[in-house]
């Protein structure tokens, strides 16, 4: 069963999303089209979505701090993250889905040939979904750095990756979160394949006052914007 929204879905600036190819990050070129996309008028196939989301994709682990009988190796962290419309409304009921590497910067993955150390108390996946207000909130290990093979001395800062599923199938999203002052950041081949300054800006979570947060974690604060303008209820 799917449904259908009436919302309008305009052109994106091109200067505030990553580059299809970005030289330095070789795999790029395999996932972007080698051809012209084809330009049509949306349809259903793009302005529907799958129903009953919550139930088919239900929460898992909201605490990636302690997923066994210790905590998570690293500073703890305590993600709040709001998911809104491009009009800044909130989506509640969006499916949030959540990865990323330990403190060391290894994943729990085997593709990962990193020899970092794993940590046998950090699960680094999650899922969540937005409440009324949009809001997400996850509690783990700040991520480490790791080296990207074959790139030539390439490090990722820490991140952390985010998947949304919006309202509808062109609603969905799926991006990298970073932290503020990371000097990695300033050389990663990710974060600034986004041209625009202020996009750019907008990938890197604040830090919110300690006062704000538990007393033995620091709190990051983040927006996730999917497409769509009035895509959801209008603000009080």
């Amino acid at each position: 069963m799917k449904y259908v929204m009436d919302y309008a879905i305009g052109p994106r600036a091109a200067d505030t999303q990553p580059r299809g190819v970005e030289a330095g990050y070789a795999h790029t070129a395999n996932r972007w089209p080698s051809q012209p996309l084809a330009r049509r008028p949306l349809g259903a196939s793009e302005l529907s979505g799958p129903a009953g989301l919550t139930r088919r994709l239900a929460p898992l682990r909201g605490d990636l701090a302690g997923y066994g009988a210790k905590r998570a190796i690293g500073q703890l962290i305590q993600v709040r993250a709001r998911v809104v419309d491009e009009d800044g409304a909130p989506v509640p009921g969006a499916i949030v889905e959540v990865w990323h590497c330990n403190a060391a910067g290894k994943y729990i993955h085997p593709s990962d040939s990193n020899d970092a150390p794993a940590d046998p108390n950090f699960y680094g996946a999650a899922r969540l979904v937005a409440g009324d207000s949009g809001l997400v909130e996850l509690r783990t290990v700040k991520p480490g750095a790791y080296p990207v093979p074959d790139s030539g001395g390439w490090w990722r800062p820490p991140h952390i990756h985010f998947s949304v599923w919006g309202r509808v199938w062109l609603s969905r999203l799926v991006t990298q979160m970073f932290f503020q002052d990371e000097p990695l950041n300033e050389h990663d081949a990710i974060l600034n394949a986004i041209r625009d300054p202020d996009a750019r800006s907008r990938c890197i979570a604040r830090l919110a006052p300690t006062a704000r947060g538990p007393a033995n974690a620091l709190v990051y604060e983040y927006q996730l914007v999917v497409r769509g303008r009035k895509a959801a209820a209008s603000l009080p």
